[in-house]
């Protein structure tokens, strides 16, 4: 059965690895202000060995990384572990991870996105654990947008969390760290709502799984990637899959949902959440054509635009809740009961 870490209090502590990609020398400082962001709030906050990020794309080797996330991830004296952020290659830590160790340890909240959706996914459906996407450390300091929570709140609740539409998002860049580590509000100047394939309404339920379309791919047909089993363990509720793509174009997006199809991750779903992009389209074929082509004959609801990817601001998930989607006329918002 599913599991759900407790919530996280003022006063517990919180790790800090790199499982995919180190923090370079430059960024040190916005690293530091983000540790010292959640100290501020009552956390104790223990920063791990592997967190190199100038000498290679991965901040140790494989093994050490490894070690390392997994003493924190069944440390019970850790309540929860927030990377920097994701990388490139956090894959190789997945065959070297004991997941049945990590199964019978006191649930731990694991929280990130990006390449981290690569340990999210097998943490959920393989060791049986809630886990949670929302920002990464880096990114922790930034207020949540209006109508939307920030991570800690999810991780800290004890009952349904309820979000709505933020109806902005970014169109910039990202802010300059190395210039200035110490940014707590996004520049939100664009507009743009949840949007339903063929206009529909729809209110469903489901328990929720899904993540970074390029790194969760690469898991389907495997333990670690067993959507179709976990639609199975709950097929009376079904499940609400969200992907997003960070930067693949449109062709890549295209085949890697039709992957997923055929693999079985849609064959319980009651809806599909698809993030917000800044990916390209390849050619006149766009980022949204490509999810049709996939996934618009499955007679399931798609909802484009939600801000659960790279364009912030962050809708946080929690893979494993019930979660309670509307997308109607008059409303756009999602509910996650937790620890059910």
């Amino acid at each position: 059965m599913l599991r759900f870490p407790a919530p996280l209090q003022p006063g517990d502590r919180i790790g800090v690895t790199s499982p995919s990609s180190g923090v370079p020398a430059a960024l040190r400082p916005r690293l530091e202000f983000a540790v010292g962001w959640l100290r501020d709030r009552g956390y104790d906050v223990v920063v791990g060995e592997c967190m190199d990020g100038d000498d290679s794309h991965v901040s140790a080797p494989a093994v050490e990384r490894a070690d390392e996330l997994q003493r924190m991830l069944t440390d019970p004296g850790i309540r929860a572990v927030v990377p920097p952020w994701g990388g490139e290659t956090g894959i190789d830590l997945v065959d070297l991870l004991d997941w049945d160790l990590i199964a019978e340890a006191e649930p731990t909240w694991l929280v990130g996105f990006s390449d981290l959706s690569t340990l999210l996914v097998p943490l959920t459906v393989r060791a049986g654990w809630a886990s949670l996407h929302g920002a990464n450390l880096m990114d922790t300091p930034y207020a949540a947008a209006p109508g939307l929570a920030h991570w800690t709140d999810l991780a800290s609740a004890t009952g349904p969390v309820r979000q709505e539409q933020s109806g902005v998002y970014r169109t910039g860049a990202f802010d300059d760290w190395e210039a200035d580590p110490g940014p707590t509000t996004y520049s939100l100047e664009g507009r743009g709502a949840w949007e339903v394939a063929d206009d529909d309404e729809v209110e469903v339920s489901g328990r929720l799984i899904g993540g970074c379309l390029e790194t969760v791919a690469n898991l389907a047909g495997t333990p670690c990637g067993d959507v179709p089993g976990f639609g199975r363990q709950y097929a009376e509720e079904g499940l609400i899959v969200y992907l997003e793509a960070a930067e693949a174009p449109a062709w890549e997006v295209c085949r890697r949902l039709h992957g997923l199809r055929l693999a079985g991750w849609f064959g319980h779903a009651n809806a599909i959440l698809i993030g917000r992009t800044e990916a390209p389209a390849s050619g006149e074929f766009t980022q949204r054509e490509a999810v049709l082509d996939a996934l618009g004959d499955l007679d399931v609801p798609i909802v484009f635009d939600v801000e659960c990817g790279h364009v912030p601001p962050y809708l946080p998930l929690v893979n494993g809740a019930l979660a309670h989607l509307t997308a109607t006329d008059n409303e756009r918002s999602i509910v996650q009961e937790l620890g059910k």
